[in-house]
């Protein structure tokens, strides 16, 4: 009985690191692959080799996706290294709630302005040779194309921690059949 409430809520945890795969600031595939793990801890590993294997790979693939697409939407703007570093910090910042208090969103708000704002400025000091009217619009461009570029990785991420619960709950269906 009580291997069938903890499959259940480790599919929980599941289902929050699927979130946490599309939302920014949860963590995502390490949810998902700490609970593949207790369940292997409790069921015997050899239960969970294949959704075990698949949750690595994704945890790997979804780092790889995440740099990938902020860097292709970064490169398909016209975003230069500052504008990259820019969001980068802005994303921090936004994480830790260092921006300007905001009258509502919060820090997810501060999560998803945080990297635009970081491109835009950093873009912005980086093109220092353009006149200001041109000097905002590709500062522009480049802090949307990062944050397009980001939001695209998160909705990859999203769909491969999807599959991964699903080869987990197919791999390990029914809950205690080992014991």
């Amino acid at each position: 009985m009580w291997l069938i409430i903890l499959y259940w809520l480790l599919i929980l945890v599941m289902l929050v690191g699927i979130i946490g795969s599309v939302v920014p600031g949860i963590p995502g595939a390490m949810l998902i692959l700490a609970a593949t793990i207790i369940w292997g801890i409790a069921e015997g590993f050899s239960s969970v080799t294949w959704a075990l294997g698949v949750a690595i790979f994704v945890l790997l693939l979804g780092m790889g996706v995440d740099f990938l697409a902020a860097y292709w939407g970064a490169k398909k703007a016209g975003a230069s290294n500052w504008g990259q570093i820019g969001s980068i910090i802005g994303l921090f910042l936004g994480v830790f709630g260092l921006l300007p208090a905001l009258p509502f969103g919060g820090p997810l708000l501060g999560i998803l302005l945080g990297p635009l704002l970081g491109a835009f400025l950093g873009e912005f000091l980086y093109q220092r040779k353009l006149k200001l009217q041109p000097r905002i619009k590709q500062s522009f461009k480049a802090g949307l194309g990062i944050v397009v570029g980001s939001l695209v990785g998160n909705l990859i991420q999203g769909m491969l921690a999807i599959a991964t619960v699903v080869v987990f709950i197919f791999t390990t269906w029914p809950p205690g059949a080992g014991i």
